[in-house]
């Protein structure tokens, strides 16, 4: 039998902002213990008042709990409702001791203070302009963001994002969204086409709207250049699209010529077929090709002539060193051509030759400047190098007011060499900033492993340049004796020869290991328990500092997802200081988390690693250190940060760890894949330890990846080059 409750939330127990199920300890007239009330609610705080409707049930582990069917909450309107909902932190710059002195004073009329004067409250100690400001903006923020949320969840669709909704349109947010729900796919971060086609459905817009297809039409481009491409074929594009939204050829045909007219989408004719590229993308490519162009045929080469055989033997001298005939060769192209790329696999002494022509070049007062696509890489060539260098977001100097780089074409970097590491990294935007800031003046050295996996974003620049011949390239083939004797650049190489590597076990410590284990559930209890006990046992390394889980997938059980959230139980259990859960997550003090997409503003970009350093619950701020640098984020804008104790391989180009723990099972077979098992193998600097079947080591070993990206950056070198 329907029942009907009403009382005070006194805890929320859990809360997924992404679905609004909500677990609630509620306070009700006449009962003597808190009830559990089990239902969804768009937003819910502690202190809030609560009306449900539905029925009584018995939780085997639980107990007795109210499921509601239906569950509203409202503003407290007594003062304990008042003190307690403030003191959860609903209001930013408020906390408990602030909470119960305001409503000490203010009584059960504090929220309509809030409301119509917040400057009455400047009269309560601890209360300046300041904070009564942040205290105004936050109240009017959370009362539009309830709107937002209630009228997204009225049609059906979770309100996860309703506060950047809000930080974007205003109080003109519902309005926008009626007028072209397409739009949040442009818009709001986090949001999609799918879910803004979803509430377009549920809003009653035409399915043949031509706000529809074109939004279609942009949304397959995004999504193959999700998946590396930077254009592709017009009849593919059309045909995926009308698939993808079951509507008639024709009007896609139709969105296709309206998009290409509005320029944001380029049509251009590719060996005799159109391709539709994002206008971005296509800017991107064409300019990157052109400053290669101009970079290569500039002259003259900013190192004075010198004696190259001369050159090469005080190196060598300098440095203690022997440089192999392919170094002394890469030399001598690096002196003597404008652009050059260096491309071989770990152990071939790619750092070596880069420190030797940069003591070349700065012995003849030469200006070196370094970069490296992230963070840790740039660290590391730092590192090897002993001279700064920069990652290339921070090189090309981020301006927030213009929403661009201050370094470009028009006020290029300052500089006679410039050596760019981890190339294979480098998707076609990021290449084409880098390149367009390098004067015409200098020349570039481009190193890289052309066997890595190719960049995350779109693009195969790296390859392009090595297969357009436009570029002069040097292959390091020889692996120096000191690396011929590392088990980890044994293995790395023999699985990118299609070789399984050798998985004997010694009685001596070594630094390559696999340990056989069936099934996914055993491979992820093996795993925890290296990372947790065998691993620091034994090897002295630190489980949240030196070792790094990697896998080939997000989803599944042994995908980055499920793992992180089993790693995080077993290395920094809850419980133990203040903690916040947003966008699936949940944060805590000493969590090692990964930036997931690029912030100028912040200065962080996807891939960089940091600690959580500390937790605000009532400024709603959460703070992270990277690399030493301390980051704020709004709890908002946790969206953009994941747990990174487990990474994606993918994820982990570019960084290099003492430790690397690898789980494959078949599970992964989608991925399984020769160039990702060599990219996570490569990773590790003093330790790998494969987990899992041979069988998916096999797989690996034998898939070549033939995922052939859709570019036409390589002709347009080869065009600009002829």
């Amino acid at each position: 039998m329907t029942e009907s409750l009403n009382g005070f939330i006194e805890r929320v127990t859990y809360h997924n902002v992404e679905n609004g199920f909500a677990v609630l300890r509620v306070k009700v007239k006449g009962r003597n213990d808190l009830v559990t009330v089990v239902g969804n609610a768009t937003s819910v705080t502690a202190g809030e008042h609560c009306e449900a409707t539905g029925d009584w049930t018995m939780d085997r582990q639980h107990g007795p709990q109210f499921k509601a069917s239906e569950l509203k909450t409202s503003h407290p309107a007594s003062a304990a409702g008042i003190v307690r909902y403030l003191a959860s932190g609903a209001i930013r710059g408020i906390g408990p001791k602030l909470a119960a002195k305001i409503v000490d004073i203010h009584h059960e009329q504090t929220l309509e203070i809030f409301e119509k004067s917040p400057d009455f409250l400047l009269h309560i100690r601890g209360i300046g302009p300041e904070r009564v400001k942040r205290i105004r903006e936050s109240w009017k923020e959370q009362k539009e963001v309830r709107k937002i949320m209630l009228f997204l969840t009225e049609h059906g669709i979770t309100a996860g994002r309703a506060v950047r909704i809000y930080r974007t349109y205003g109080h003109e947010s519902i309005a926008k969204i009626k007028a072209n729900p397409y739009q949040l796919a442009d818009d709001i971060r986090g949001i999609g086409f799918k879910t803004a086609d979803e509430l377009a459905a549920k809003l009653g817009i035409d399915p043949n709207s031509p706000f529809r297809a074109r939004a279609a039409v942009r949304f397959s481009l995004q999504e193959l250049a999700s998946q590396g491409h930077c254009g592709f074929a017009e009849p593919a594009v059309v045909e995926h699209t009308t698939q993808l939204v079951a509507i008639e050829q024709r009007l896609v045909e139709d969105a296709v010529v309206s998009v290409v007219g509005d320029g944001d989408v380029i049509r251009e004719v590719v060996d005799g077929q159109p391709w539709l590229f994002l206008a971005s993308l296509h800017r991107a490519e064409v300019g990157l090709a052109e400053s290669v162009h101009r970079i290569a045929a500039a002259t003259p080469h900013p190192l004075p002539p010198i004696d190259l055989e001369k050159a090469i033997a005080w190196v060598e001298q300098r440095l203690d060193i022997g440089l192999a005939p392919g170094q002394q060769e890469a030399i001598r192209q690096a002196c003597q051509h404008k652009l050059v790329v260096i491309t071989g696999g770990p152990g071939v002494g790619k750092t070596t030759l880069v420190r030797s022509i940069l003591e070349i070049f700065a012995a003849k007062k030469m200006k070196c400047v370094l970069a490296a696509p992230t963070g840790r890489a740039a660290k590391r060539l730092t590192e090897t190098t002993e001279r700064t260098a920069k990652t290339i977001h921070r090189l090309l100097e981020f301006d927030p007011a213009t929403g661009d780089f201050k370094r470009n074409q028009h006020r290029p970097l300052p500089g006679d060499l410039f050596v760019l590491d981890e190339t294979s990294m480098v998707d076609v935007v990021l290449g084409n900033q880098f390149m367009r800031a390098v004067p015409s003046t200098a020349c570039v050295i481009l190193v890289g492993d052309a066997d890595q996996l190719p960049s995350v974003g779109p693009g195969s620049v790296l390859a392009d340049l090595i297969a357009s011949n436009a570029v002069p390239v040097v292959r390091l083939t020889e692996i120096f004796r000191q690396a011929r004797q590392s088990r980890i650049i044994t293995a790395a190489y023999a699985v990118n020869h299609g070789q399984m590597p050798d998985m004997s076990t010694s009685a001596e410590l070594t630094d390559f290991y696999v340990v056989e284990t069936q099934e996914p559930e055993a491979i992820q209890a093996m795993v925890v328990k290296l990372v947790k006990d065998r691993i620091p046992d034994r090897f002295g390394l630190d489980p949240k500092a030196d070792i790094q889980v990697l896998t080939p997938m997000n989803r599944s059980l042994l995908g980055a997802r499920n793992l992180n959230q089993v790693m995080q139980e077993a290395i920094n259990p809850g419980n133990q200081g203040p903690e916040v859960e947003r966008f699936g997550w949940t944060f805590r003090l000493g969590d090692r988390v990964i930036q997931t997409e690029n912030n100028y503003n912040r200065d962080v970009y996807n891939g960089d690693l940091g600690l959580v350093e500390s937790i605000n619950r009532i400024d709603q701020l959460m703070t992270v250190n990277f690399e030493g640098r301390s980051v704020e984020y709004d709890f908002a804008d946790l969206d953009e940060l994941s747990l990174a104790y487990v990474l994606s391989i993918h994820k982990s180009q570019g960084s290099e760890f003492p430790c690397v723990v690898i789980p494959l099972h078949t599970q992964h077979y989608l991925m399984l894949k020769r160039n990702l098992l060599y990219t996570a193998l490569t990773r590790g600097k003093q330790l790998v330890m494969l987990v899992g079947t041979k069988k998916a080591i096999g797989m690996a070993v034998n898939q070549e990846d033939s995922g052939q990206r859709c570019t036409a950056l390589r002709k347009r070198l080869q065009t600009e080059a002829s």
